[in-house]
């Protein structure tokens, strides 16, 4: 994991190695960075790190699929990172149980990847043969923010019920 920098970023600081559920504990790891992190940054700043992180995940995760031959390793989890920082900035002030449920909603939507999840899935895959390049980057990304985004118009109607 620490012989490419890339590498340490994409598997999200060791939580996509976890033996089970890399994607679960990757989104739990993302959890816990939130809530360290949260109270030290304002909006603004959550902005920019956020797209930062989504500018260097596209290289970490591209690189890192170069380096496994693999176009989306389950190992790489900072998709789920990123994605649920997303949701967490945009539900936050929430209670622990609206965190709960906005965690269990994006893990529904990441793993069952219903309609628009699994469509965003497809879009930027390749078959075995061929050469991993920065789409297929951004395609690990992607789905992922579409299952954020399906969280959040979930989490939206449910309060606006």
């Amino acid at each position: 994991m620490f012989g490419h920098p890339a590498r340490t970023i994409a598997l999200g600081f060791g939580a996509g190695l976890a033996p089970w559920a890399p994607g679960t504990v990757g989104t739990l790891w993302a959890w816990a960075a939130y809530l360290i992190l949260r109270p030290g940054l304002g909006d603004a700043a959550w902005a920019l790190l956020m797209l930062a992180a989504f500018f260097i995940g596209w290289w970490a995760c591209t690189a890192t699929a170069r380096h496994m031959a693999m176009p989306d390793p389950g190992a790489i989890v900072w998709d789920e990172v990123l994605a649920f920082w997303l949701v967490l900035w945009l539900v936050m002030p929430a209670s622990l149980l609206g965190q709960a449920v906005a965690f269990a909603l994006f893990r529904f939507f990441d793993a069952a990847k219903p309609g628009p999840v699994a469509w965003a899935d497809k879009l930027f895959k390749i078959r075995r043969s061929q050469a991993i390049g920065w789409a297929q980057g951004f395609g690990i990304l992607f789905d992922d923010l579409v299952a954020a985004l399906c969280t959040l118009m979930v989490i939206a109607l449910w309060r606006w019920w």
